[in-house]
């Protein structure tokens, strides 16, 4: 059944969000992407960041895993969400216990300088969004020596039947990802390409095994295992300084200048 009309485009977005409300606090590949955000996020806490004292807007937050996941590990923190989707800000709001506003990333409801963190999870890339606008918003809303945390998929060839189903306009290279940010008035940025050893098999599925199914969906037990022991092995490597030089995503960290405005 064609879904190219509106109606079926609101309803492959809904089956979207429902799926990642299933499965995104028990599959591998949601798992490894926030533990490696809120890691990072407890590592900067301790910096000029934490010291602001100030909450952290987790700008798309989809159904809210990220925003639970910040919660447990940072108890004292001020955890903010921002969804488009009103359907998926509600469920982010029950499942997080934070307040969630909706509203979008092109035009943040929140005033200048008001976060410490911003975090920006496979958001950039969606069609929806104007990357540079959106950019230039977490960049206003950040405060001095604020940190953006971004998380992108990789390289355009890699465009798949997945890509399609969760509405992903852009993929990335680590180099692009870099100037971006920059241009966006970020000075001090930190890139690195992850989901590095299980590539191969994100090639095969999506390039050989072609099919417009999403990636989205529950694993078998032993599988999920091993692939959530492969990425905790890339976060102890990321953390030791290791820059992968390639990988199914990008993950970028990029500072506000502390430059006081006058």
């Amino acid at each position: 059944m064609s879904r190219s009309d509106g109606r079926g485009q609101l309803l492959m977005e809904r089956a979207e969000y429902d799926l990642m409300a299933a499965v995104e606090d028990r599959m591998w590949w949601f798992r490894g992407l926030h533990a490696l955000a809120t890691g990072t996020f407890l590592r900067v806490r301790g910096g000029s960041c934490g010291a602001l004292g100030l909450p952290a807007l987790d700008a798309g937050c989809g159904t809210g895993g990220l925003l639970r996941r910040l919660a447990a590990a940072a108890p004292d923190a001020t955890l903010v969400g921002l969804d488009f989707a009103p359907p998926a800000a509600a469920v982010a709001r029950a499942k997080s216990e934070r307040p969630v506003a909706v509203g979008s990333v092109n035009a943040l409801p929140f005033e200048d300088e008001s976060f410490a963190a911003v975090f920006s999870m496979d958001v950039l890339c969606h069609r929806g969004v104007d990357q540079a606008t959106a950019l230039a918003e977490a960049h206003r809303c950040l405060a001095p020596g604020g940190v953006l945390i971004v998380n992108l998929p990789a390289y355009r060839w890699m465009h798949s039947g997945h890509d399609e189903r969760v509405h992903n306009a852009r993929r990335y290279t680590r180099a692009e990802t870099v100037a971006m940010l920059g241009r966006a008035g970020f000075p001090a940025i930190s890139a690195s390409y992850w989901n590095t050893f299980l590539f191969p098999l994100m090639v095969l599925k999506r390039k050989i095994v072609v099919g417009d199914d999403s990636d989205v969906r529950p694993f078998p037990a032993p599988l999920e295992y091993l692939f959530r022991a492969v990425l905790a092995f890339e976060r102890l490597l990321m953390r030791l300084g290791l820059r992968f030089p390639f990988g199914g995503s990008i993950f970028a960290v990029a500072v506000k200048s502390e430059t006081v405005k006058a």
